[in-house]
């Protein structure tokens, strides 16, 4: 099994999350989350006084997946989170060992599906 944590825009969430149900992967974990990279952050200004904001608002999915379905999973995330300004946000993929479905007691694949 493969862990895909994906850091997206908060605002192509929806896209994202619609993509992945099209394929017919709705189980997914959001997660709001604030993030520094190349983004920088921005300057801002209140009651006078200027202060810089650098960790900015971001939203962290995770997906677990078969191993022969990551590398779609991966593209469809890509693709659908996209808009080509700096921030877009990054994929990370690794290793899963193992999954227990709690309920049921059910382990490896049968567990994620």
């Amino acid at each position: 099994m493969i862990r895909i944590e994906a850091i997206i825009r908060p605002s192509r969430l929806d896209e994202v999350r619609m993509a992945l149900e099209e394929l017919g992967h709705s189980g997914i974990t959001v997660t709001e989350i604030k993030g520094a990279g190349r983004q920088k952050g921005y300057t801002q200004h209140y009651r006078g006084a200027e202060y810089q904001v650098n960790l900015l608002p971001k939203i962290m999915l995770v997906v677990v997946v078969k191993d022969s379905e990551w590398e779609q999973i991966a593209e469809v995330i890509e693709n659908a989170a996209r808009t080509g300004d700096i921030g877009d946000g990054k994929i990370f993929v690794s290793q899963v060992l193992e999954a227990v479905r709690i309920r049921t007691s059910e382990r490896g694949d049968s567990a994620v599906s």
